[in-house]
C-alpha cells in the first residue's frame, strides 16, 4: 500500500499555489494532500510550519520540496513520520551546508540576475525574471499568476543550513529539470546523484510541477509506492 499522505513545499519566490496543477492529480489517485505555506520570512520559520504539517497527518508522509523547498524537507524529513522525500528541480544540501555552498562550482543560472532587494532584507523577483527565468514554458495565465501571488522572500534564507539531512536516512526521487534558469540543470543532477536518489529529467523550466504537472505526480505517486513495498 503506497504512504496516503503527501506534504508538498514550495519554493523562494512562490506560494503554495504553485502546486496547483499537481494537487488534483494526486488527488484523484487517492491521496492526501497538503500544500505548506511556508511563510519564507526565516528558514526556522519555514521548517516549523512544515513540521506541524506533517504532525497533522495521520500515518506516514511523502514530504516533497521545490527549489529552496528542498532545503526545508533536508531538515524537516527527519520527522518519525516522513517516509521518503522528492526533490522537484530543488536544493538538497547535506548538514551544515548553505545553497551558497552547495552551489558552489555551478554556472551561475540566468535568472539570479533579475532577483531585486526590497525593505528589511527581503527579495523579490522581476517579472521578467518569473516570466522568463523562472517558468518560461508555462501559459501567459500562470505566468501572469506568479507574478501576482509572488511573496516576499528573507535573503536570509539562502544562508541557512540544515542541523540533519533527512536524505541520508530515507529514501529520495529527484526531477532534474533540464531548462532551468534558476538551479544550473547540471547542479541538480549532483545533487541526486550525491543524495543517491532516484532521478527523472524533464525537459522543463524550474517550474516542473506547472509545466510538467503530470510528470511531477507520477514520480510523486511512484515514490510513495515505493517507500511503502
Amino acid at each position: 500500500m503506497a504512504v496516503g499522505n503527501v506534504v508538498l513545499v514550495h519554493g523562494a519566490f512562490a506560494d503554495g499555489s504553485s502546486w496547483s496543477k499537481v494537487i488534483p492529480l494526486l488527488l484523484a489517485k487517492g491521496y492526501r494532500v497538503t500544500s505548506v505555506a511556508i511563510p519564507l520570512t526565516s528558514y526556522a520559520e519555514d521548517v516549523a510550519a512544515t513540521r506541524r504539517a506533517v504532525s497533522a497527518q495521520e500515518g506516514p508522509v511523502l514530504l516533497v520540496g521545490h527549489s529552496y523547498g528542498g532545503v526545508v524537507i533536508t531538515e524537516a524529513g527527519n520527522d518519525s513520520k516522513v517516509a521518503g522525500l522528492v526533490y522537484v528541480a530543488a536544493f538538497a544540501p547535506d548538514v551544515n551546508q548553505s545553497i551558497g555552498e552547495v552551489s558552489s562550482g555551478f554556472p551561475k543560472p540566468p535568472g539570479l540576475d533579475e532577483v531585486r532587494p526590497q525593505s528589511e532584507g527581503f527579495l523579490l523577483l522581476t517579472a521578467k525574471g518569473m516570466e522568463e527565468d523562472f517558468a518560461q514554458d508555462a501559459t501567459p495565465v500562470e505566468k501572469a499568476i506568479l507574478v501576482a501571488v509572488q511573496p516576499q522572500t528573507a535573503g536570509a534564507i539562502f544562508e541557512a543550513k540544515p542541523k540533519a539531512a533527512a536524505w541520508r536516512s530515507k529514501p529520495s526521487h529527484y526531477i532534474v529539470a533540464s531548462k532551468d534558469r534558476m538551479i544550473a540543470p547540471e547542479q541538480e543532477q549532483s545533487m541526486a546523484n550525491k543524495i543517491g536518489a532516484k532521478t527523472t529529467t524533464v525537459p522543463s523550466s524550474h517550474a516542473v510541477m506547472l509545466s510538467h504537472a503530470t510528470e511531477v505526480a507520477r514520480v510523486i505517486d511512484e515514490a510513495a509506492r515505493a517507500v511503502a513495498s
